[in-house]
């Protein structure tokens, strides 16, 4: 693997912990990159970073090492005081033991001896994904530091979280909304946070957790009493003030590169017809040896036709969206990244934040509305020092987002026109289906099958009286409304009514003028009378002692 993208800055450099350096050994670091070789000097020494760089550059790594090595050194700071404290002469009373301690804000807390340990590091991540790679990261690197990782994240295992984070934990990692959640119950309070981080800020805007974020910094110790780090992609206006606003004077790293995507992808991109873009992704990834290939669509439901004419045509892969449950989206992310799929179809979920070492094409399918998300997709491949390529379908309907990517990433990406020999031949009828639920057929369900009801004493129950004609609730026997079908193109709306029909008639095909407006009129004003009229009927017999039958039948 080249190793181009490190510097000659080593991790044993730094003052590190002998336990992340034996963690970053496990983890085959050596070497700094540019972000980390910018970012530890500052960070151990106190200041607060906010950093910028691209996708893939280490910035994981870098917080972690910083985070560890703050909890390990008031862990050192905190030994020798506990080692000299005295031994008091008799033991406390159990009044004494079960006493609380009365907080400046008016709240109240156990004894020390009684508390569970709370998060001292909080790490907030935008997606689910990200979360679960940070904690993979987390464990590999504090293998043997033998503090305790906590991992909170939406769409399962909502009580054994719970119980993990309740029973206390060193380092937090989670997404915005389930941590809030835990919070606002009180299983955890962030009182005693002294390192927090932010990763992928310029998301977290973008899938609208700003307000989250800030009531979460809102109840953090004051910015003077605790280290933080923000990193991002891009350092935006809004991304600058949460970090001026939350932040202890943080200093501004930026990584820029010469160019904005990195120079080991090779880019290229094909003119095509929305009808041969099918084809022509089959063609190339039959083409592709030993290759493991990312596919990037806008929507979930042409990523599940995509998906669905890849394994009509015997390419095994993965759908990954959004919409898909949160154990089967981990499950097809470790059978991909251990290689069992070659494949995997995706919308932008994916394209943040996920590191899936290997990944040798990016296929964008679908050109991004956003430039910037062109970016994050091609990111995908070439991470590490790696080289990739990135292909991308200029199609008729996402063609006009081409320049502005071309703008963005300030270079010109070569296109090519589609050979014949690179469209394979796909059958529609091979394309496999995703069976989909029907949102309403449980409604519909209860109303093909209308619950029956026990008779009242006497036979007079809604049932009864529908089957005897008698007095029963409504009367008589209803059928259940129904939607007026509306008429195709070219055929006419069936009269309401015979009597309408009749009464229509009566006028004339032809008639017009205030003959035709008055039937109308007294068709419409009976119609809507009707109901009117069988609902004083079913009145005066509710009010009678006898039974009369209903005239209708």
């Amino acid at each position: 693997m080249p190793q181009t993208h490190l510097t000659d800055t080593r991790f044993d450099q730094f003052a590190l912990h002998p336990s992340i350096l034996a963690g970053l050994e496990a983890a085959g670091f050596h070497f700094c990159t540019p972000i980390q070789a910018e970012t530890l000097p500052l960070a151990l020494a106190g200041q607060d970073v906010a950093g910028q760089a691209q996708t893939g550059t280490g910035k994981t790594a870098a917080f972690l090492v910083v985070a560890l090595q703050r909890l390990l050194e008031q862990e050192m700071a905190a030994a020798p005081t506990r080692e000299g404290m005295p031994v008091a002469s008799a033991p406390q009373s159990d009044a004494e033991i079960e006493s609380t301690t009365e907080l400046a804000d008016g709240g109240r807390v156990k004894p020390a001896s009684s508390r569970v340990r709370q998060p001292r590091v909080l790490i907030l991540a935008p997606t689910r994904e990200l979360a679960v790679q940070i904690h993979k990261d987390a464990k590999l690197l504090a293998a043997r530091t033998g503090f305790r990782l906590g991992l909170v994240y939406g769409g399962t295992g909502y009580q054994a979280q719970r119980d993990e984070i309740a029973a206390g934990v060193d380092i937090l990692i989670g997404t915005p909304g389930r941590l809030i959640d835990y919070l606002k119950q009180r299983v955890f309070d962030l009182r005693q946070v002294e390192v927090v981080v932010l990763d992928e800020a310029d998301r977290m805007f973008d899938l609208g957790f700003i307000k989250d974020i800030r009531f979460v910094l809102r109840r953090l110790p004051p910015p003077s009493k605790r280290l933080g780090l923000l990193f991002s992609a891009t350092l935006s206006y809004r991304v600058m003030e949460l970090a001026y606003e939350h932040m202890n004077d943080p200093k501004m790293i930026e990584i820029m590169p010469e160019q904005v995507t990195a120079d080991r992808i090779t880019q290229k991109g094909y003119m095509v017809a929305n009808e041969e873009k099918v084809p022509l992704l089959i063609g190339l990834l039959r083409q592709f040896q030993d290759a493991r290939s990312m596919v990037f669509v806008n929507t979930k439901r042409e990523g599940e036709r995509v998906w669905g004419y890849l394994e009509g045509n015997g390419l095994k892969a993965a759908m990954l969206s959004g919409d898909v449950p949160q154990k089967k989206r981990l499950s097809l992310l470790k059978r991909f990244q251990e290689g069992e799929l070659a494949i995997m179809v995706a919308t932008d979920v994916a394209a943040r934040g996920l590191h899936i070492p290997g990944v040798t094409h990016v296929i964008n399918y679908d050109l991004p509305d956003d430039a910037e998300d062109y970016v994050h997709r091609i990111g995908r491949t070439a991470r590490a020092g790696e080289a990739g390529d990135a292909i991308s379908f200029v199609c008729e309907s996402y063609a006009m987002g081409w320049p502005d990517i071309e703008a963005f990433i300030g270079a010109r990406i070569p296109i090519s026109t589609v050979e014949p020999a690179l469209l394979a031949e796909v059958d529609p009828k091979t394309r496999v289906r995703v069976e989909r639920r029907s949102r309403d057929g449980g409604r519909e369900g209860r109303r093909a099958a209308p619950r029956e009801r026990p008779g009242r004493p006497g036979g007079r129950g809604r049932a009864a009286g529908r089957a005897a004609g008698g007095r029963g609730r409504a009367g008589t026997s209803r059928e259940p409304p129904t939607k007026d079908k509306q008429p195709e193109v070219g055929q006419v709306r069936p009269p309401a009514s015979a009597t309408a029909s009749g009464e229509l008639a009566s006028v004339g095909p032809l008639a017009t003028g205030p003959a035709a407006r008055t039937a109308v009129s007294t068709t419409a004003s009976s119609a809507a009378e009707a109901p009117k009229k069988r609902r004083r009927r079913r009145s005066r017999r509710r009010s009678e002692a006898t039974i009369e039958p209903d005239p209708r039948e």
